[in-house]
């Protein structure tokens, strides 16, 4: 359908923004922080979205839910995605947002799997209601004004309930600038493969952009993507973790370049280290901010923690994905779930083979999320009429952002 990068492929729209490549960085929850939409941005990522976000605790001035919504000075572009199930307090959100802050992109997620959010009617559920998912969007576009407002989801609750052609007409019509659509059910979660076919149908029917998610792991997979379906752009997730070269990769192929090959252990301990001391310097200058734990967490710890443990803590995750499919051993690996300072991590990676090469058959590893399918919770009665225009459990909005 398509033409390739170098002869077909055209930049991404926002207002009066120019994305090229058109690529984006999804938003993931405890992950697309600002210490890693940085790394990203440095590697070619034209659009980074941030992790998700709860409008009722923006409404109500929850300290974490605001200490999340900043923005390095370096981000090209300032970007969040907001969850939320009622639209009076969506709305009262964007306003507040477009209101207090620098902002150029607004996204609505529809399509979060977790139980804890189907099962009161968010996230991947929500769409089935038809009246309700309109009024979600207008409320929204409606308090942005300017500030373009796109829409994500994913293609249904389950294969009896697909709603991604429904879902993608009614953002249109609500003034969505574009679609992105997660080319699996609710049910699936992240397995089997993401079903493109999907998207390549609600290219056809739709007059909006529309931008393909699922299974985008090398740089090809996004060429290969855009020439099946269609679609408008990209939106890379789980393919970046560990790997925020990847955006390199993706700019060099759709501005016509060989892409190079993996890098060494050198290269990987340089942007993990960069990683690190980002994250340390950024909690550093939001010091005051409480941190974000459970009242378990909170329970468990009796010596309060400084800026740079909580933030070397956050990091182990993105430490194991950087190392995942090099040959390391497993008292690396041990010792990276463990460190809790910069001068760990840089011990760490200083004892590490620089010319060491990703091993042969692990270009595609997947790092996070990999199950399913399994069995979507709903609402008692949620299934029936889909132009029900239900009014949710006010705990819908109540879960704490980030995920």
């Amino acid at each position: 359908m398509g033409a390739g990068p170098a002869g077909g492929a055209t930049p991404l729209s926002l207002d009066t923004h120019r994305i090229w490549p058109p690529v984006v960085l999804a938003p993931m929850a405890g992950v697309t922080d600002t210490p890693y939409r940085v790394v990203c941005s440095r590697r070619g990522a034209p659009l980074c979205v941030n992790e998700m976000v709860t409008a009722r605790a923006i409404v109500e001035r929850h300290a974490p839910t605001l200490a999340m919504l900043d923005h390095h000075p370096s981000e090209p572009l300032r970007s969040l995605q907001l969850y939320g199930t009622d639209p009076y307090y969506l709305g009262e959100a964007v306003r507040f947002l477009v209101d207090s802050r620098p902002l150029d992109h607004l996204d609505l997620n529809f399509g979060c799997p977790a139980p804890k959010v189907t099962r009161l009617g968010g996230g991947a559920a929500l769409p089935f209601k038809r009246p309700l998912f309109a009024r979600m969007i207008r409320s929204a576009v409606a308090a942005a004004g300017d500030i373009p407002v796109t829409v994500k989801f994913r293609m249904g609750i389950d294969d009896d309930h697909l709603t991604y052609l429904d879902a993608g007409h009614i953002a249109q019509d609500e003034g969505s600038a574009w679609v992105a659509l997660h080319a699996r059910t609710a049910e699936q979660l992240y397995a089997p493969s993401a079903r493109w076919d999907a998207i390549g149908e609600l290219v056809s029917a739709l007059d909006v952009p529309v931008l393909g998610n699922g299974d985008i792991f090398e740089a090809s997979d996004a060429i290969d993507m855009i020439d099946r379906t269609g679609c408008a752009g990209v939106v890379i997730g789980r393919g970046c973790l560990g790997k925020p070269w990847l955006f390199s990769d993706l700019r060099a192929v759709f501005d016509g370049h060989e892409v190079p090959p993996p890098p060494t252990l050198r290269e990987v301990s340089a942007t993990a280290w960069e990683h690190a001391r980002e994250a340390v310097a950024w909690r550093g200058a939001h010091e005051a901010l409480p941190p974000r734990r459970s009242r378990a967490a909170a329970r468990r710890s009796a010596i309060p923690q400084s800026p740079e443990t909580r933030a070397i803590t956050a990091f182990r995750k993105h430490l194991s994905w950087y190392l995942k499919g090099y040959p390391v051993g497993g008292d690396v690996r041990r010792a990276a779930s463990l460190v809790t300072s910069l001068t760990e991590v840089e011990l760490l990676l200083a004892g590490l083979d620089p010319d060491a090469e990703l091993l042969v058959g692990n270009e595609r590893l997947v790092r996070s999320h990999s199950g399913g399918p399994r069995r979507v919770a709903l609402p008692a009665g949620w299934l029936g009429d889909p132009d029900d225009d239900p009014r949710l459990d006010p705990a819908a909005e109540a879960f704490s952002s980030g995920g």
